[in-house]
């Protein structure tokens, strides 16, 4: 499975001295077959003199929409959601994202874990200031062990960020760049090819104004290069532009 790699660089037990089961309703939400296996596989180790564990799975945004919305349907306590699956344009569910925000909505006190491929910074606060996951994953970051070392934490209430989003989250603390509207509008124009001279025909500052903009832009971030592809790259890097 390429993410739930056999690595064994994570020790963990779970032990209790409790005698009474806790029985968890989980929801996992994905578009592999064998993601969502590996999903069990794990889930149903942890801690089993304790805790017993019902899990419903779902194919894409679909399936997910008809479970979490179906009156019938018991609340989950945990749910699994892959953020990037085949949409439902009909109910505008159209992510992961759509159905944790249902989750939300229908289910307030389910514990949600979101799983991506993304590793671009800004994606990853979106979905952070969006959503506020219990649990973030990037799926590359998964080992066995390391999906139950999240799970004990988020079945506990506590957050659990993956190795990377947490490493990007300290670094972009490390070099927080803070610009305003007319730079990440300048920013944009420039990635989508536009010339500097035709910018102000999009960004209602003048042709002057822009030009100091894009050199104070690339001092800012430390670029030499004076072509545009650098600036661009290294916006995107810091997280600066989408």
């Amino acid at each position: 499975n390429t993410y739930l790699k056999n690595k064994n660089y994570k020790k963990m037990t779970f032990e209790s001295t409790a005698d009474i089961t806790i029985k968890n309703n989980i929801l996992i939400v994905d578009d592999h077959p064998f993601i969502i296996q590996g999903y069990k596989n794990a889930i149903t180790r942890y801690n089993p003199k304790q805790y017993e564990f019902f899990i419903t799975d779902a194919k894409d945004c679909e399936s997910g929409y008809n479970i979490i919305t179906n009156p019938e349907t018991r609340a989950f306590d945990v749910a699994f959601l892959d953020i990037s699956m085949p949409s439902y344009d009909e109910k505008g569910i159209f992510s992961g994202e759509d159905l944790a925000k249902l989750l939300n909505e229908y289910m307030p006190n389910c514990k949600i874990i979101l799983l991506t491929m993304y590793t671009e910074l800004l994606k990853i606060r979106t979905i952070i200031d969006a959503i506020n996951p219990l649990g973030l994953v990037i799926k590359n970051d998964l080992t066995f062990d390391e999906l139950l070392f999240g799970f004990n934490k988020v079945i506990n209430n506590e957050t659990y960020y993956s190795q990377s989003i947490q490493k990007m989250l300290d670094q972009s603390e490390m070099e927080a760049i803070e610009i305003d509207l007319f730079d990440k509008q300048i920013l944009f124009h420039i990635s989508k090819g536009t010339k500097t001279k035709d910018i102000p025909q999009y960004v209602p500052i003048s042709l002057s104004a822009i030009e100091k903009r894009k050199m104070n832009l690339k001092k800012l971030l430390n670029i030499s290069d004076e072509t545009d592809i650098e600036l661009v790259r290294e916006a995107k890097n810091r997280g600066l532009l989408f």
